[in-house]
């Protein structure tokens, strides 16, 4: 019998395939996962209560809670903190390990007893656009009370490092399957399908993250260069993103068809801003461009120049000029062979289940530290 696992997340289980889907999907092929998203403010005074959808392919449930707008914060926390007691009773979980993204779920959770608790540290919130103000003490709170926790790269664990005993790097991972595809010809998609080449591609969410100017000026002085951006456009202005006849909004994609447009680029992109929410981002994009055979041209994110710079598998450019000179380079090499060798190698050495393998030993020693019954409610890998 494997553990219930109770996740507390900012992020929403249907917005973009990435590390808490990765992750927590593996656990759910074999116990019972609990996708806990932040709540929704808009219940009729008195009606707050939850939704529950299960997911169809595995033992996963998604819970949105539905609150009522405008609570003070004391009431906020004891409404949510009652959902969550009632949802708890009403499945009838008390063996379970609590397993967080967001700290700000400590202000309604503080209070559970799992047999584990777990803090996967993907990013560094608290200098995201509208961060909570609180999150930081939140975040304090969690590491106190966590046993274990991963950190999203290793940037963030030079980081953190200092404020838990046991934590661990876990930096982005890859499904070399699903991404290997595209480096076969596949079938066009239709709104990708006239776009002219040369093409440059990006696909991820458009935020405070992204570089805004630099593909301003990319599109200006490269006006035969086509700037594609597949994603969801969230906490910006959409009015301040570059518009020209050579940039190409394709909106939000479902993680089936990234290998297809994917296969269609000539170069893959990573266009982040420098900043305070992209100190310690640990791409999941840069691996899945390399699987899918595609060279990458980069801004000098911490965790894509080392190792992914200093290996000479990813190009590194922080302005106009050195993009457009990687940019040219890239166009007019024509054998790529030792390059995606030495891609291979790097890549065998990494992928999602073999994260989700070290992980779940990490957890397996924590149980049997705290001597628990490990027969009954060992992780399996």
């Amino acid at each position: 019998m494997y553990p219930d696992l109770i996740c507390f997340s900012h992020l929403r289980w249907n917005f973009v395939y990435q590390r808490p889907q990765h992750l927590l999907s593996r656990f759910a092929r074999q116990g019972r996962v609990y996708f806990i998203e932040d709540a929704f403010f808009d219940a009729e005074p008195g009606e707050s209560g939850y939704n529950i959808t299960k997911d169809p392919e595995l033992k996963l449930w998604i819970i949105q809670p539905h609150i009522e707008p405008g609570l003070p914060d004391s009431d906020l926390a004891d409404t949510q903190r009652q959902l969550l007691d009632d949802f708890l009773q009403a499945q009838a979980i008390s063996e379970f390990i609590s397993w967080y993204y967001t700290p700000m779920a400590m202000t309604f959770s503080q209070h559970l007893q799992p047999v584990v608790t777990i803090y996967d540290c993907m990013d560094e919130l608290s200098a995201f656009l509208y961060a909570p103000i609180a999150l930081k003490e939140q975040e304090k709170a969690l590491m106190v009370q966590a046993d274990l926790v991963f950190t999203g790269g290793h940037s963030l664990y030079e980081a953190k490092k200092h404020l838990h005993k046991n934590i661990h790097p876990f930096p982005s991972s890859i499904d070399h399957a699903h991404f290997r595809k595209a480096r076969m010809a596949m079938k066009e998609p239709a709104d990708q399908f006239f776009i002219p080449h040369p093409r440059i591609g990006f696909y991820g969410v458009i935020d405070e993250r992204f570089h805004i100017s630099l593909i301003r000026r990319l599109a200006a002085y490269q006006r035969n260069w086509h700037f594609i951006l597949l994603g969801p456009i969230v906490k910006i202005n959409q009015a301040t993103l570059p518009q020209a006849p050579n940039i190409h909004y394709l909106g939000s994609k479902e993680y089936a068809e990234l290998p297809e447009y994917l296969s269609g680029w000539d170069i893959a992109m990573l266009p982040f801003a420098h900043n305070e929410a992209t100190r310690f981002i640990s791409p999941t994009k840069t691996p899945e461009y390399l699987a899918g055979g595609k060279p990458v041209i980069s801004t000098g994110i911490q965790d894509v120049v080392h190792p992914y710079g200093d290996l000479g598998l990813v190009q590194i450019a922080n302005t106009t000029e050195e993009f457009i000179a990687c940019a040219e380079t890239l166009f007019h090499q024509k054998d790529r062979t030792r390059w995606l060798t030495e891609v291979d190698l790097f890549l065998a050495g990494t992928s999602w289940d073999k994260t989700w393998e070290q992980m779940t030993a990490l957890i397996n020693s924590l149980l049997q530290q705290k001597n628990t019954n490990t027969e009954k409610i060992k992780v399996n890998v």
